[in-house]
């Protein structure tokens, strides 16, 4: 018997194969796309990676943190981002690389997730501070891969080549103005996830999270310096992007770096 989840799976990969090829197309042939259409149907298909997320994380015991739900969340979390920011910003082009992301987590959280891997002591402030954070990596995440596209696309536009990929970008300016509309969305979740945090986890050094959490109030100094400079000073360009990398290596220093040493070394 074939299953709702199934069914919605497939329906979810229907609308982002046709999305995702009706903006190709139109793009390749540089005729502008009807946005309309485009977002109803990329709309749809995160309604349903939402249905399946919503059947696989929420079970009666508590949310399922299983990996590869977690990646399905991050990566319909990105998509729909991408497709937001793309109502107000030109760079409808992006979602050629959110469309095949969220496909590829939602294919992975379906097929390959576990149910019931949930936090033996949990409560709702728990929940939604570990849910902030996994939205702030996320988009931090999302903040760091435009540095780097920044950063590529300046080289090339200095060395005044024309490569497909850099003409399908939008323009410099246009993927400058994102990478801050995401840093300021980051910024946010993470402040909300530290906050959600000191209220609701009881024990920080006896549940080994004393180090993670210097670490994420260094990253967030680092984005909050980041905006401070950019609206007062007028950062941007190649200090924008270090800064935006080195706000990531801190967060993923924090958190890989301390499961590393404690699951590695320490043998929790």
């Amino acid at each position: 018997m074939i299953s709702l989840p199934l069914v919605y799976t497939i329906l979810a990969l229907i609308a982002y194969t046709t999305s995702f090829w009706y903006l190709f197309i139109h793009l390749m042939s540089k005729r502008d796309p009807n946005h309309w259409f485009l977002g109803l149907v990329l709309g749809l298909g995160l309604l349903l990676h939402g249905g399946v997320l919503c059947n696989d994380m929420l079970t009666p015991s508590g949310i399922n943190y299983d990996v590869f739900v977690l990646m399905s969340f991050t990566s319909g979390l990105m998509l729909f981002l991408s497709l937001l920011f793309s109502t107000f910003r030109p760079i409808l082009a992006l979602n050629l690389l959110g469309i095949p992301v969220a496909a590829i987590g939602l294919i992975l959280g379906f097929a390959l997730s576990k149910p019931n891997q949930v936090i033996e002591q949990h409560s709702l402030g728990l929940d939604i501070h570990i849910i902030l954070s996994l939205s702030a990596y996320a988009v931090l995440l999302m903040a760091t891969i435009q540095a780097v596209i920044l950063w590529f696309q300046n080289r090339e536009l200095k060395n005044k080549t024309k490569r497909l990929w850099v003409n399908l970008l939008p323009s410099f300016q246009a993927m400058e103005s994102l990478l801050f509309d995401l840093i300021i969305t980051g910024f946010i979740l993470l402040t909300l996830a530290l906050v959600f945090g000191f209220f609701t986890i009881e024990n920080f050094f006896a549940q080994h999270l004393a180090h993670k959490t210097a670490f994420s109030i260094i990253s967030w100094f680092v984005y909050g310096s980041l905006l401070i400079g950019h609206y007062k000073f007028g950062w941007r360009g190649q200090k924008a992007i270090r800064f935006t990398l080195i706000g990531f290596f801190l967060l993923a220093v924090g958190f890989i770096g301390s499961k590393f040493v404690l699951e590695m070394i320490l043998g929790k």
